[in-house]
């Protein structure tokens, strides 16, 4: 066969060669894809912590934020809530606005309010319906949970009834014997010096004509959490947090 004959048939050294600066060019443009993607990446993990995977890759590479606690005097901002406060702002709340509020208190908590998106204090009385110890499968491992229900008086001068809004008070605590010394039907007065606690979390318990909203709340401040004169509870800031952990906690 003679080439002349086949002009699509070409010697190796007629092959047209890329210049030299080609795959320069291609690994420099590789490199600067992987610089942004990885960018973006931790922008997405360390600005969204709230989010369950976010705070477990920064808790395997020993980034997890560390929790704060505050002098009673000088708590982060926010608006302070009573029970018929909390049930009036969010009680009409659909599904998609409650799980982004969630989102966006979460995100104040482990980042220790530093965006100040919103924070409520919640205040009021409410009886003790149930009390049990955190385990390793709660939002905090280690701690004792309250169940309470709000008690309002319909009017001044009347005895407080029960209304339709309970909290879930979580106190994170090592103290070993600390739910021993909270009782079914006792009163916790929150937002009293000692007992100031934050909102957390807001959900749907019961159904029906027993539909509530559960307000989870956590005390930040530092040193204790007064239950009445004589006794109260050492809070401790949790090291780690377990996200994945469904709220309410009390089932």
């Amino acid at each position: 066969m003679i080439l002349a004959e086949r002009p699509d048939l070409r010697l190796k050294d007629d092959v047209p060669r890329r210049p030299a600066y080609f795959w320069w060019f291609l690994a420099n443009a590789l490199a600067l894809c992987f610089a942004v993607v990885s960018w973006l990446a931790c922008l997405e993990v360390f600005g969204n912590p709230e989010i369950p995977r976010n705070y477990e890759i920064l808790r395997k590479i020993g980034g997890q934020p560390t929790l704060k606690a505050y002098p009673a005097e000088n708590l982060p901002d926010g608006i302070k809530l009573d029970a018929s406060g909390l049930y009036s702002r969010f009680y009409p709340m659909d599904a998609a606005r409650l799980m982004k509020f969630n989102s966006a208190l979460m995100r104040n908590y482990l980042t220790n309010f530093g965006r100040s998106e919103v924070i409520v204090h919640v205040e009021g009385g409410y009886k003790i319906e149930k009390v049990r110890k955190l385990t390793e499968n709660d939002f905090i491992t280690q701690g004792v949970l309250l169940r309470a229900r709000a008690m309002v008086s319909p009017d001044a001068g009347m005895e407080p009834a029960p209304y339709p809004v309970a909290i879930d008070c979580i106190l994170p605590t090592s103290e070993s014997d600390a739910s021993q010394k909270f009782r079914m039907g006792d009163m916790l007065r929150l937002g009293e010096q000692g007992s100031k606690v934050t909102l957390l979390n807001v959900s749907k318990v019961g159904k029906g004509a027993d539909a509530m909203r559960c307000f989870s709340v956590i005390p930040l401040v530092k040193g204790v959490f007064r239950i009445d004169d004589e006794k109260v509870v050492a809070i401790e800031p949790p090291e780690s947090l377990r996200l994945s952990s469904a709220f309410p906690l009390m089932r």
